[in-house]
């Protein structure tokens, strides 16, 4: 054959293959991406045949692909020799050759043909595969982000341990082809026999892996392959084991017992299941926690997912993340579970659009990611497909417990998965044990932490799973016992929001936060008792965490709702007194106080001593806000003599503390406190921290109004230390008002304005534009300004205090006593007057005394 003859020949045949591979494919009804996954090769390798761009592919490929459109006869002889260049022409099939098994023994002979699905072998910068004829190229090194602690055990796996065979398992694009290329060339230097890889292919059987890892070690068969690594350490790589699960495990079973000193790192979605195997369950990445980090750039910084985003942002835009974008970027990485393949894809799409629209258009599509199609290419496979083989790896029943725990929304326990996982009737609930640790070898599970709450499925296995919950028609029950589950913990909470077990008892149900929310909403609308027990059980809580607003509405919409009408006695009034104490922070509604009154009558005729204290308690509060002053302390001094009765030092505790409000607003700051000692010894004696903070507070306030700075400065700063793991917003905003107006009494005003700054900083969101001040910072602008001489400025700040604070406060009269010095307006003391009247307010010493000097200047 001459030259040219040969290069037209070529020329033809190379013309033919794009035009038949095309036409097989639509005859079929299969896409590029569909017909890529069923051979199991790279979309882009059939894009790349159909245009023409490769002219001579490797028999594997073409094996593969003949496999995937189920060529036979005629039609494969004439796809493989247009495949080798050459115009079909008679078919002929070449005959296989024979490989040989391995078995403990030694080699045994045996007449098996491998089929055309043979896998790609790796070794080296080139994979091989005599038999077949392949040749690929070993995917560049990459650098691993988050991965440390993973490659350094990793490592000493195949370093130190004697397990033959360590499997690298996890959900589709997690990263583990990617860690064990990273742990191939960490332990390079242990293995003097080489270490090699081998990608499993559709179909293949154990003659094929066996001839593949042959070939990539250099040697023509299994039997070279064990004449030479005999006694010689050796890696082996085998990449992704799923393909071919039966074959690859009697392969690696009789490699590992043939050679000893083989060791073997495999990588699946499941493991190979072998004895001695070790599984390591490959995780995403760690995510930044749902709270206010989402807006500090070092913090985020601190989670590989951040980073692993901003890396691949970078790759296609030149702009680092704004700083309005740190929120969005944090909410992203969490929607994406961490999960390396879905951040790369949700990364890639910022080269048009910032973080926040990202987050706006596919925050709730996760499961719709994938790849950009190229021109002319069918949509790639997306993220929903690719849980969806992982899911059809599990049992029927396993399925359905899926579909169940996909009703958590964040971390729960094993005891909790038990719950979910019950059956409907008397029956003990199945040991959930054996599921998780199903789940997590295959990669759907994340376990994470210390505590109980550790267990978590992936957030695109949740909503994957979510969206089979829907289709099988079992969301109303599942979602129902969800709601039953989280009313029992919020249940068994509830009594622990008091005393030594408080701080405990908030975190478990901080963690739960997601689970509330998704069990009031869905219950709210398909069991309404259920959602009322819950709200109202929740109240201290929210309150404690500043969630009022939305507490609020809850217990408005389901008190209102005729659906629990015929609820319990005590559940509606547990009810209506949640949602008083809720409305008092923000101001109370005409109905909360008979509200009250009549929760109180019910809790009496039930006989429920905790329940009426409660009441009363709540009632004191609604009778302050209205300016029911006389009949709040008459309550006070009630709630006091009952809690004696009954031997509830808490409640006495209570009771004192809201007595020495009266005290002080009477003038009589020597019997605050007294009363706020016996308020801390009574509260240590039940361990109630919370209680002995709040009196700090207010002892904190008391040495403010006797003159005492330096005091006031000490106990308020005390009392913000030990809030911060409280929370208490309302409570650490009024500690840091008291702790601001002494220093500036004090004239040190520099550190004044640092709290008034962080005071300004803690005003709710709630609040609106429409409120223009709140009465601390503008108190504290005041006295600031007056003790510095500017008076104009002074009153402007007094006049706002006045009316942000309202009229029954003594905060009202202490910025009245302030705008009257500052302006020297003598109309002012008429007002001032009438206000202390009406609320029983005496003035102080101090007060006093500027008054009195405004009125000898007047006359």
């Amino acid at each position: 054959m001459t030259p040219d003859h040969g290069r037209s020949r070529s020329s033809a045949g190379d013309a033919v293959l794009p035009a038949l591979l095309r036409g097989h494919r639509l005859a079929a009804g299969l896409t590029q991406a569909e017909l890529a996954t069923r051979a199991g090769i790279g979309v882009r390798t059939v894009r790349d045949l159909e245009r023409g761009r490769s002219s001579r592919p490797q028999r594997t490929t073409v094996d593969l692909l003949a496999e995937a459109l189920a060529l036979s006869g005629p039609d494969r002889a004439a796809f493989r020799a247009a495949a080798r260049g050459r115009v079909p022409a008679e078919p002929s099939e070449e005959a296989a050759p024979p490989v040989a098994v391995l078995s403990p023994a030694g080699i045994a002979p045996a007449a098996v043909a491998p089929t055309p699905s043979v896998p790609v072998a790796r070794s080296g910068s080139e994979e091989t595969d005599p038999l077949c004829g392949l040749s690929v190229d070993l995917p560049p090194p990459v650098d691993l982000i988050g991965r440390a602690h993973d490659l350094t055990e990793l490592t000493r796996l195949l370093c130190r341990d004697r397990t033959s065979l360590v499997s690298l398992v996890g959900l589709a694009g997690v990263g583990k082809s990617a860690l064990a290329l990273a742990v191939t060339r960490q332990v390079a230097d242990r293995y003097p026999g080489g270490i090699a890889g081998v990608l499993v292919g559709e179909g293949s059987d154990a003659g094929c892996v066996l001839s593949a890892a042959a070939a990539v070690f250099g040697v023509t068969g299994p039997a070279d392959l064990v004449a030479r690594l005999t006694g010689v350490p050796a890696l082996l790589l085998v990449d992704a084991v799923e393909r071919a699960p039966d074959a690859v495990a009697e392969a690696l079973d009789q490699l590992i017992r043939a050679l000893p000193e083989l060791r073997v790192l495999a990588t699946g979605r499941h493991p190979v299941g072998l004895p001695g195997e070790r599984v390591w369950p490959v995780p995403p990445l760690d995510v930044p926690p749902d709270d206010k980090t989402g807006s500090d750039p070092e913090v985020l910084a601190g989670y590989p997912a951040v980073r692993l985003f901003t890396a691949r942002l970078a790759q296609v835009r030149r702009e680092p993340p704004a700083p309005e974008e740190l929120p969005a970027l944090a909410a992203l990485v969490r929607r994406l579970g961490g999960l390396p393949l879905a951040i790369e894809l949700m990364a890639a799409r910022g080269r048009i659009l910032d973080l926040n629209e990202l987050l706006d258009r596919y925050g709730d599509r996760v499961l719709d990611l994938a790849p950009p199609p190229h021109p002319g290419e069918a949509v790639a496979v997306t993220l929903r497909e690719a849980v969806a083989t992982s899911y059809r790896l599990l049992a029927p029943d396993e399925r359905a417990a899926l579909r169940r725990l996909a009703a958590f929304r964040n971390r729960w326990s094993v005891g909790l998965a038990e719950e979910m996982l019950a059956g409907d009737g008397p029956a003990p609930a199945t040991d959930p044990v054996p599921l998780l640790d199903r789940l997590l070898e295959l990669g759907l599970l994340s376990v994470r932490g210390t505590g109980s709450l550790r267990f978590r499925l992936l957030d695109a296995v949740r909503d994957f799973a979510s969206e089979q919950l829907v289709a099988a028609g079992e969301e109303t029950d599942v979602r129902r016992r969800h709601a039953q589950i989280v009313l029992r913990l919020v249940a068994r909470a509830e009594p622990e929001l008091t005393g030594p077990t408080m701080i405990g008892a908030l975190h478990r149900l901080d963690e739960l936060t997601s689970d509330i929310v998704a069990a009031l909403t869905h219950a709210s609308g398909d069991d309404p008792h259920t959602a009322l027990r819950l709200a109202a059980g929740l109240s201290r809580w929210l309150r404690l965490r500043g969630r009022d607003g939305a507490g609020r509405q809850w217990l408005r919409r389901l008190l209102a709702d005729p659906r629990t009408a015929d609820a319990e006695p005590a559940v509606r009034a547990s009810a209506a007194l949640a949602l008083a104490r809720l409305t008092a922070v923000h101001g109370v509604d005409p109905v909360d106080v008979p509200a009250a009154r009549d929760a109180l009558a019910v809790f009496r005729r039930l006989g429920d001593v905790a329940g009426e204290l409660d009441a009363r308690g709540v009632l004191c509060t609604l009778l302050i806000c209205v300016g029911a002053h006389d009949e709040a302390r008459e309550e006070a001094a009630a709630t006091l003599a009952m809690a004696r009765r009954h031997d509830r030092p808490r409640d006495m505790a209570v009771a004192q503390r809201s007595l020495a409000w009266h005290d002080v607003r009477a003038g009589d700051l020597t019997g605050a406190r007294r009363r706020l000692a016996a308020v801390d010894r009574l509260a240590g004696q039940c361990g109630e921290q919370r209680i002995r903070v709040l009196a700090r507070t207010d002892l904190a306030e008391v040495a403010r109004l006797e003159g005492r700075y330096a005091d006031a400065v000490e106990h308020g700063r005390r009392a913000l230390a030990a809030l911060v793991e409280l929370g208490e917003p309302g409570h650490r905003r009024r500690a840091l008002g008291t702790v601001g107006l002494a220093l500036a009494q004090d004239g040190r005003f520099a550190e004044a304005g640092e709290v008034l700054a962080e005071l300004r900083a803690t005003v709710p969101a709630q609040w609106g534009p429409d409120r223009v001040e709140d009465g601390f910072s503008a108190l504290l602008e005041a006295t600031i300004a007056l003790h510095r001489g500017d008076r104009e400025v002074a009153a402007e700040w007094f006049a706002a205090a006045a009316e942000a604070v309202g009229r029954g406060r003594r905060g009202a009269v202490e910025a009245l006593v302030g705008l009257a010095a500052s302006t020297g307006d003598g109309t002012l003391l008429d007002r001032l007057d009438t206000v202390c009247q009406e609320n029983g307010i005496r003035l102080l010493p101090q007060e006093e005394a500027l008054l009195y000097a405004l009125t000898v200047a007047r006359y």
